[in-house]
């Protein structure tokens, strides 16, 4: 059975990016955003619909700073983090992404920075925030079950072009043997029992 759920909205906290409504009781502090991507456009995504993978996702991470100090606390606790994922398919440009992909030259070796500011991830929304909701974990180490997963249903579009200037980071160094930043991201995990919820009716 599927849980009709409240729908999510969009904050500012102190000029800071927030979410609220939906499973939560407090509001959700952005912490940061990062993506996922395959090596080729038939994978890349965590998260599928029905098996399908998609060739990206985006992963906004939220913490519970009206219950937590610190990002580390809220990681750590189970009611701490949530993470909205995003699919990115293939199609037309996507405009608010080009200031994002036209950067990623500056930071194309592991360990390399740039000055990014000014940019509002809210842009890279889909038009609709219908969502799959469940208990579940981060995805890298340490793995820590503290995530509670907002997988938005409608994917947004970017070109071949777009998605092309995330596989030309590298996992390396300047000096190092060049090897392509690709195919990061974790395949689809068992539900063992995990409940999955919907904001909208199938």
């Amino acid at each position: 059975m599927v849980k009709f759920l409240s729908s999510l909205s969009l904050l500012n906290l102190q000029r800071r990016l927030a979410i609220s409504g939906g499973p939560f009781q407090n509001p959700f502090r952005l912490k940061q955003f990062h993506f996922h991507w395959g090596t080729t456009h038939s994978q890349g995504s965590e998260h599928t619909i029905d098996g399908k993978p998609f060739p990206c996702e985006l992963h906004l991470v939220h913490w519970n700073a009206r219950k937590y100090t610190t990002f580390g606390e809220a990681a750590a606790a189970p009611d701490g983090l949530a993470v909205v994922g995003v699919f990115l398919e293939i199609g037309k440009e996507h405009a608010s992404m080009n200031r994002l992909t036209d950067a990623l030259y500056m930071v194309k070796f592991k360990g390399t920075k740039a000055q990014f500011r000014g940019f509002n991830p809210k842009c890279l929304l889909p038009l609709s925030l219908d969502y799959w909701t469940y208990l579940g974990s981060l995805t890298t180490p340490p793995l820590n079950e503290s995530v509670t997963w907002i997988v938005l249903k409608e994917p947004i579009r970017i070109s071949v072009k777009q998605l092309e200037k995330f596989r030309m980071l590298l996992f390396t160094g300047e000096e190092d043997q060049r090897i392509q930043m690709a195919n990061n991201f974790r395949p689809p995990q068992p539900l063992k029992g995990r409940i999955v919820r919907a904001s909208f009716k199938a």
